[in-house]
């Protein structure tokens, strides 16, 4: 009886966080703007939330927590984004008119989850903005103690330091950093460096902890505590500071009681709470990286550094391995979401942080006392940040030369979640005290690395169209090449996602179908050895080429591999009278017009036929068409 009774118990918990997660899910209002007509013309007026982020092609966007008659938050699309709208600040009261959008779903998982990311975090409306008011510059306190902050720092340390420091005090999310520096700390597996996390308050609650260790216990709480504050007020409630700050508050309080704290227990703890807060924050990239790295800083650092130590004595061995374990159990733990999320693993990440490490801590205590003399004797911040110069070019100048060695960012192609699943299944036991299961844990890594490097090096042709234009990617042995009928920008930053996705260094050659010049040419070039914009004739690498037909409209015949494709992207054009020999299918670059689907049917009779666009539903499919729709995608199996 008591066995039944625990299984209701459970089952009945059960119920009950499935209830409260679907009520605390977020949802939209009855007065939330994408209850409104998509396209309809409205004026809102709210604060914006965060200053507005650049685009690709000249665009930027924002959040505006908006202001009766609507409720809720909307994204700002700003494109072109004016010179006046990039000196928006967070706070400033805004009057904005445009057409509303409701956030799409992506074209390709590949591309993200499109208006998913930004539904958790309740968002569900996109404005584009036609005209823009300023109302008022005034700003909360805490917005203008972070711009005042970062402005100091900025003048204090320069264009290149100054934005280091203010997010090594503040974090990536709340500061303005240069793309350059951003994709530099990425590509060296860096980027926790720059983002608010438990690191930062470690390091604030150690020099807290150490200047009060004489105070009486009570005094060291108050002190931890308003520490922990005052970095939630500059770092912002993110879900790692939020994990983090739940961690603190719960060892600070069990370390004054004279109990033994239990680490595991209190990451389960803070997890549990915070997702109990907000449930949505379960499918947060942020939140899965940063609880990852924390639960392998806890099971697997400690043991491993012993391993460490044992194998090479000596004096210095107890720095070496904390300098070497830390990172490589970071590393080791995040990797399977590395892989589901990103495709792409910083192959230096290991040296990088072991050698970053002491110069990240001594800048983040710099960081941290400029911004306090910023606030009591702001004329000493010049001399503190001349102080920490040296080392910062010394961390830049790292980061750099990691980013820049071959291989530094290994494209490795997003694996199919099972796969992903699998692997994380066996690498548990190496990372955990499991030894007799490491075989059958290193046979599920081997079976998860051969079925990727098979889905990597098979053949396949995959197209993804959205209203502004379809992408045609070819591969061939690991190789791959692309066809575009739009030459945007945001078309290549699509490729480039699309790319990195799929595992491709580098296309062999591209080929741009779009009669209007590149808007930036070089985006373009940065993803291939072989850019052509409308070429005549012949394009060919090992296993892929393209060959241009004498037809109007860019037709062509694409071979991949042993496979060969008609490619028509404007089928209204003229029609050839015979299809070229041997085509496995045929892609039409949008539906035919009325009254000429019949021909182009007769002409792919007993081929495959891709078209970029919706069906009819006035005239009949053939047998072997498909359709991408408004957006989507096909390809080979």
């Amino acid at each position: 009886m008591g066995r039944w009774r625990r299984w209701c118990l459970g089952l009945a918990l059960g119920v009950c966080l499935l209830s409260w997660g679907y009520w605390r899910w977020p949802r939209p209002g009855p007065l939330d703007p994408s209850q409104q007509r998509p396209g309809a013309a409205v004026v809102v007026r709210g604060e914006l939330l965060t200053r507005l982020q650049p685009l690709a092609g000249g665009g930027c966007r924002g959040q505006l927590a908006l202001e009766l008659p609507y409720q809720g938050r909307t994204e700002l699309l700003l494109n072109p984004c004016a010179s006046s709208a990039q000196a928006w600040r967070e706070g400033w009261r805004l009057e904005l008119s445009g057409a509303l959008q409701r956030p799409q779903a992506a074209a390709h998982p590949l591309l993200g989850d499109g208006g998913a990311r930004l539904a958790r975090q309740g968002v569900f409306s996109r404005l584009l903005v036609a005209e823009a008011r300023v109302l008022d510059q005034r700003q909360g306190p805490v917005a203008r103690l972070r711009q005042h902050l970062a402005d100091r720092l900025v003048a204090a340390a320069g264009p290149e330091q100054g934005p280091l420091l203010a997010a090594l005090v503040m974090g990536s999310a709340v500061v303005e950093l240069p793309s350059a520096l951003q994709a530099n700390f990425r590509a060296a597996g860096l980027s926790h460096a720059l983002a608010a996390s438990g690191f930062h308050l470690t390091v604030l609650l150690g020099v807290v902890m150490a200047l009060g260790r004489r105070a009486p216990a009570p005094l060291r709480l108050c002190a931890g505590l308003g520490a922990m504050l005052v970095f939630l007020l500059l770092a912002g409630p993110q879900p790692s500071v939020l994990r983090a700050l739940v961690m603190g508050v719960a060892a600070l309080a069990i370390k004054q009681t004279g109990e033994k704290s239990r680490p595991l227990g209190l990451l389960g703890l803070s997890l549990g709470l915070l997702l109990l807060w907000q449930p949505a924050w379960l499918f947060d990239v942020g939140f899965q990286l940063s609880a990852a790295a924390t639960a392998g800083l806890i099971l697997t650092a400690p043991r491993l550094q012993q391993r460490l130590e044992a194998q090479w004595p000596g004096p210095w061995a107890p720095a070496v391995a904390a300098a070497l374990a830390v990172p490589m159990a970071a590393s080791l733990w995040t990797l399977p979401l590395q892989l589901l999320h990103f495709g792409v693993v910083p192959l230096y990440a290991v040296p990088a942080n072991g050698l970053a490490s002491p110069l990240v801590t001594l800048l983040t205590l710099g960081a941290m006392g400029s911004a306090l003399l910023v606030l009591i004797f702001p004329w000493l911040v010049g001399p503190a940040a001349a102080l920490l110069h040296g080392p910062g070019q010394v961390l830049l100048s790292l980061v750099a030369g990691f980013a820049q060695l071959p291989l530094a960012q290994l494209l490795t192609g997003r694996p199919n979640p099972w796969l992903v699943v699998l692997f994380s299944l066996g690498l548990l036991p190496w990372l955990l005290p499991l030894r007799r299961w490491r075989l059958a844990g290193l046979g599920l890594i081997t079976a998860a690395v051969v079925v990727q490097l098979h889905g990597l090096l098979a053949d396949g042709l995959l197209l993804v169209h959205q209203p502004a234009g379809s992408l045609l990617l070819a591969r061939h042995q690991g190789r791959g090449a692309l066809v575009s009928n739009q030459a945007d920008a945001n078309s290549c930053r699509r490729a480039a996602r699309l790319r990195e996705g799929l595992g491709v260094p580098r296309f062999d050659w591209l080929v741009l179908l779009d009669p209007v010049a590149p808007e930036d040419p070089g985006c373009w070039q940065r993803l291939t050895a072989h850019l052509a914009v409308l070429p005549q004739g012949h394009l060919a690498s090992p296993g892929l080429g393209f060959t241009s037909l004498d037809l109007a409209g860019g037709a062509a015949v694409l071979e991949v591999g042993a496979q060969r494709w008609g490619l028509f992207p404007h089928p209204a054009g003229e029609l050839p009278e015979l299809a070229p020999p041997g085509l496995r299918g045929i892609w039409l670059g949008h539906p035919p017009r009325r009254g000429r689907q019949g021909p182009w049917a007769q002409l792919a009779q007993g081929r495959e036929v891709w078209v970029s666009g919706l069906a009819s539903r006035q005239q009949p499919r053939p047998t072997g068409w498909h359709f991408t729709g408004l957006r989507g995608f096909l390809q080979t199996p």
